[in-house]
């Protein structure tokens, strides 16, 4: 049962993974690397050259500025003034957002601008950070 709502989370959202991965390979002539994770259930593309630093995930692709997705990084809450929560590792975060997507398939970045892009108001970063401290929680909604 866990394979086949794995294998039909892939189909829902690979319209998203197309495009993460038509714009990860635009970065492979600039130096990305890229590796399928199994841990992120994504390709991963490493080094990715554009963007403000950090990563953003496209269904069941990571496209990341940095050397290494394993790395620390600070919540959103945290970075807002909101708490003082532990660093998180960007990892986690990204791999609740897969998880997202897999549940939202194309629906996912309409609903995801809809509550607020990217800052802290966003219920989706709330709970991939949720994900990221405590491994519980990614999906953005109680249930």
């Amino acid at each position: 049962m866990h394979r086949a709502l794995f294998v039909g989370g892939l189909l829902w959202t690979s319209p998203n993974t197309l495009v993460g991965l038509l714009a990860g390979l635009l970065g492979v002539p600039a130096g990305a690397t890229f590796a399928w994770r199994r841990r992120e259930r994504a390709f991963v593309f490493q080094r990715w050259p554009w963007g403000p630093g950090g990563a953003i995930t496209l269904g069941n692709v990571i496209l990341h500025t940095g050397d290494d997705l394993d790395v620390a990084c600070m919540t959103y809450a945290h970075r807002a003034g909101h708490c003082e929560d532990a660093p998180i590792r960007l990892c986690d975060h990204e791999r609740a957002h897969v998880l997202q997507y897999m549940v939202l398939g194309p629906l996912f970045l309409p609903v995801y601008l809809a509550c607020g892009g990217v800052s802290v108001r966003n219920r989706f970063e709330r709970a991939a950070d949720r994900y990221a401290l405590s491994g519980r929680g990614w999906w953005p909604w109680p249930g």
